[in-house]
């Protein structure tokens, strides 16, 4: 049996934290309160860029994708291992997936102004790549890798020579291919620019985090395991910076080739910092604070999407701002207070959890 990967369970809990942390509202008035300060060249990364460029916070959704690839690794490694047959394999993944696809739309279904179907969501993406990964799951790696190339060639073709009147500016937001199918898919555009075919180039995330996974299960050395880590993570590097500077702008909100290649090598490059670090080196303190969240990482997203967002949040605000308002602090300082409060509960929920040993899994 496979030994357990610390250092995916740190980086999955990492993701999560800073995902709660923002769902919170911290990250707003952290930005407000530090306003035209060189901090706030800091806080400016834990949001979207507008369009072409790339911040921390871009790199959030395709490190999730690819820790969903490397956990499928080892999951698939201990089923084989335990006799599992491919079909009951595929059954089960199948219903992994129409269980995301079922959550992402019903985080984005209830509207103030009624009942919606959008397709934007993370788990509606990760629907997809998840399923897309486990078909090819037992190629070769180079034919897995030569995939996914596939798949960031046919998205440059449908932007760049798909010629629809309105729609056929690749790179131009409101006017490439990707707003064209979201109108057929969903009669709607997302006015922030997001588009649902995002799943098709993401899907590279998770075959890439699926062979990082078969990697690190390998005989090879722990050295050589990281070494080959950070070669492709730079390589990728090098070619989705490159690509930006010549061909293909970086831009996450319709995940061009260059914001695949680019955001996959930093995946790449900090697993293998954490592999090292963690797992390599036992550096294990204050691990446990990351892997409590990290173990339940579907459940976290659920709560702060569907009940921190539209129930939860406001209640705790309003009791933080009838607290603290009569002191007379700021509204920033009362959001930020707010925001640790929110944190500390979720978290201590999923405490409780871990404790009890329930975990939620689809």
């Amino acid at each position: 049996m496979s030994k357990r990967l610390l250092s995916l369970d740190f980086m999955r809990g990492l993701i999560m934290v800073f995902l709660m942390l923002e769902s919170a509202g911290l990250y707003e008035h952290l930005n407000a309160t530090v306003e035209g300060s060189w901090i706030q060249i800091i806080t400016e990364q834990f949001f979207h860029h507008p369009w072409n460029g790339l911040k921390f916070w871009d790199l959030i959704q395709p490190g999730f994708m690819f820790m969903a690839g490397t956990a499928m690794a080892y999951s698939l490694q201990r089923q084989q291992m335990e006799g599992v047959k491919w079909v009951d394999s595929f059954k089960k993944v199948l219903k992994r997936s129409a269980w995301l696809f079922f959550w992402g739309v019903l985080d984005y279904a209830v509207r103030p102004k009624g009942l919606s179907f959008e397709l934007w969501d993370v788990l509606t993406q990760l629907s997809f790549t998840t399923l897309v990964a486990f078909m090819i799951f037992r190629w070769e790696a180079k034919w897995q890798l030569l995939f996914s190339l596939g798949l960031l060639l046919l998205t440059e073709i449908l932007y760049r020579y798909t010629r629809v009147p309105s729609f056929d500016q690749p790179f131009t937001d409101q006017q490439n291919f990707g707003n064209y199918i979201d109108l057929i898919l969903m009669n709607k555009i997302n006015k922030g620019g997001w588009v649902a075919i995002n799943c098709i180039p993401t899907a590279a995330h998770t075959i890439w985090g699926v062979l990082a996974g078969k990697l690190l299960l390998s005989n090879q050395t722990a050295n050589s395991k990281t070494k080959q880590l950070l070669i492709f993570g730079f390589i990728f590097l090098l070619i989705g910076f490159g690509m930006d500077a010549t061909i293909t702008p970086i831009i996450k909100r319709i995940a061009t080739s260059s914001f695949v290649f680019a955001s996959g090598g930093y995946c790449l490059l900090f697993l293998a910092l954490a592999y090292w670090w963690i797992d390599i080196k036992q550096h294990k303190k204050n691990l446990l604070f990351f892997t409590i969240v990290g173990t339940n990482s579907i459940f976290v997203y659920l709560f702060i999407e569907i009940v921190g967002n539209r129930w939860f949040n406001v209640y705790i605000q309003a009791i933080g701002k009838g607290s603290l308002q009569v002191f007379g602090f700021s509204e920033h300082f009362i959001g930020i207070a707010s925001a640790l409060a929110i944190f500390a509960l979720e978290w201590n929920l999923c405490k409780f959890l871990y404790k009890k040993n329930i975990f939620f899994k689809i």
